[in-house]
């Protein structure tokens, strides 16, 4: 796979995206609380200027994406985010923390126009029989960063400051569009009928969502996930203190342990992912963690918790690496932005709305219970995606 260059261009770009995403995440966070002297409701903030962009631009950002070059998008967004948080810098070193809330929404709305670009390229240049090696290894990298991007945002911003966190996440953003900008220049694109105005276009990718049986499933089954894992996302701590009786900090070898399951289960991934159809890895994947969900509601195990995080880490890139594949495969290439930009928001929203009513239930429930519903829905996800029909890839 790293024979292909686009491949090999647009994972050594995401390398520079990743860690300076991480960097800033945590320089941002840790010097907020710092400031405000951990009041809840800057760090909060902080977490809506991250995923409110995924709600309000993610469909806009595919639908821009269908209608310019994906190449100059991409490298365009990671100039941009560069620039913006140099601009952040400055105004910062002028007394206005609070525009670090607005730099880190700029960056994150910006990121909606690169990542449909990218999947427009591997569709166009990445064979169909690699196509799910290639997902597995972007979420081999993402797992890789969940790992080790905490730890390293942290240690950069302790030893030095935010200032020199800022500008290295300028310079690992700027490095990454100098990465894309050696690709080859974009193919001009003929869209019959497609040059009508944005907000046609953009009901247009919608339309197209609903009306493909596989998209529609697709969407409405990784809706019910995303909803299902807002349920207990929330719940981590409690299963820590109250299942097994250890204090806070004991979450943090759990989230580790999970995040280093999800590194091995991606390496893993690209090895298997051309004997076995996307399909059928997904479903294999959200049956295994309904499973783990269930069992961490009611264990008060360590050893047995920490065994079912393993598991639920392995298969995870299993699920991603799956869904995207499909999607991929599913898609007309001049709908790839939107389709991105639809299904992702799908997830992310529902997760959200899981989150909210995780607290309510589990004070009217109890914990084991909110899992156990967890794990069901989920299991009713795998429900719905059975009603896919496989698509071939030379299709």
């Amino acid at each position: 796979m790293f024979s292909n260059r686009y491949v090999r261009t647009i994972i050594g770009s995401r390398v520079l995206l990743h860690l300076g995403i991480w960097i800033r995440n945590y320089a941002v966070l840790l010097y907020v609380t710092d400031l405000t002297h951990n009041n809840p409701v800057y760090v909060s903030l902080i977490s809506v200027a991250e995923f409110a962009p995924i709600f309000l631009f993610a469909l806009i950002g595919g639908t821009f994406a269908d209608r310019w070059r994906p190449k100059r998008t991409m490298v365009g967004s990671d100039l941009l985010s560069a620039l913006s948080v140099a601009g952040v810098l400055l105004a910062l070193i002028n007394g206005g923390w609070n525009v670090l809330l607005i730099g880190s929404f700029l960056s994150a709305s910006l990121s909606q126009f690169s990542q449909p670009s990218a999947m427009k390229l591997y569709k166009r240049h990445v064979p169909g029989e690699q196509l799910q090696g290639v997902m597995a290894m972007s979420q081999t990298l993402a797992a890789v960063f969940t790992v080790l991007g905490p730890v390293i945002g942290t240690l950069i911003f302790l030893k030095l400051g935010i200032h020199v966190s800022l500008i290295l996440t300028a310079v690992l953003f700027l490095g990454s569009s100098l990465i894309l900008a050696t690709l080859p220049r974009d193919a001009i694109e003929r869209h019959s009928g497609f040059q009508s105005g944005f907000m046609s276009e953009l009901t247009a990718g919608i339309k197209y969502v609903w009306s493909n049986q596989a998209l529609r499933t697709l969407c409405l089954s990784f809706a019910v996930v995303g909803f299902a894992s807002g349920l207990t996302q929330p719940l981590q701590i409690f299963i820590v203190v109250e299942q097994l009786g250890q204090s806070k900090a004991f979450l943090q070898w759990l989230v580790m342990t999970n995040g280093a399951a999800m590194l091995i289960g991606g390496a893993a991934m690209i090895g298997i992912a051309k004997k076995i159809q996307p399909q059928r890895l997904f479903i294999a994947g959200l049956l295994t963690t309904a499973i783990c969900t269930i069992g961490i509601g009611i264990s008060a195990l360590i050893w047995l918790t920490i065994l079912l995080l393993i598991i639920s880490g392995l298969v995870y890139p299993a699920i991603q690496g799956g869904i995207q594949t499909l999607i991929v495969r599913n898609t007309e290439m001049a709908f790839m932005g939107r389709v991105s930009g639809a299904i992702m928001p799908a997830f992310m929203g529902m997760m959200v709305v899981g989150m909210f009513l995780s607290g309510y239930l589990k004070d009217a429930f109890s914990l084991s219970t909110v899992y156990a519903l967890s794990g069901v829905i989920i299991m009713a996800g795998v429900l719905i995606l059975r009603q896919l029909r496989e698509r071939q890839p030379n299709k």
